[in-house]
């Protein structure tokens, strides 16, 4: 290899790692599964992430130098966002692939479910069938503008914050099925627990819409 090649490639990963480098923060991994939703301020990410906002501001930064995530003022505020489709394939893939090669992620998620009968998994195809059936019912208890964006076809919007009020709305003995942001997203796991408690059947389902709408076109 002459020298000419070898700089040219040793450019070019080093242009590459620029996206390893942006994704390597716990903090902006969340960011960007937060902004596959759909547009957010700085702000809101902020209060879901549980960072201050010159936090958030510094680490979207970074995440806008390499392409990941693009941003459109509005009046006094910022929206953030992917900067396309590809964005959200790419983090999906990464999840995807650390959860079967970590081990450690595996046993955290075992401990977190363990014990925990009520919060049963429904599989996507099962759930197809239910809904084409229509002997059951499912709630997006995302927030509403995300809902609004991308949700389920036959899903209804129930906010996690306002499931309590709506309780009195599901029929007796009616099977529930509950969704949000995907695996790593506990607002479905709260749903599943606050209906339980009621005692209704219910059930999460892990993927998110864009997962669920993946998989349809697949």
């Amino acid at each position: 290899m002459n020298q000419d090649t070898r700089i040219y490639q040793d450019n070019i990963y080093i242009q590459i790692s620029k996206i390893g480098k942006a994704v390597s923060s716990p903090k902006r991994l969340e960011i960007l599964d937060i902004l596959i939703q759909g547009a957010k301020t700085v702000e809101s990410i902020a209060r879901e992430t549980s960072m201050s906002v010159a936090n958030t501001s510094q680490h979207l930064q970074t995440l806008l130098e390499v392409g990941l995530v693009i941003y459109k003022k509005q009046g006094l505020y910022s929206y953030y966002k992917l900067a396309d489709k590809a964005v959200g394939v790419f983090l999906t893939s990464l999840q995807s692939l650390a959860e079967q090669r970590i081990a450690e992620i595996r046993r955290l998620r075992d401990e977190f479910y363990s014990g925990k009968e009520e919060l049963e998994q429904i599989k996507m195809d099962e759930l197809l069938q239910r809904l084409k059936d229509g002997n059951v019912t499912l709630i997006d208890v995302r927030p509403k503008e995300e809902y609004e964006l991308l949700h389920i076809p036959g899903a209804n919007s129930i906010p996690i914050e306002e499931l309590e009020k709506h309780i009195t709305e599901f029929a007796p003995g009616q099977e529930v099925v509950a969704y949000c942001r995907g695996r790593n997203c506990i607002l479905s796991v709260e749903a599943v627990k606050l209906l339980s408690s009621y005692g209704f059947k219910a059930y999460r389902l892990e993927e998110s819409p864009q997962e669920w709408f993946q998989l349809q076109d697949g």
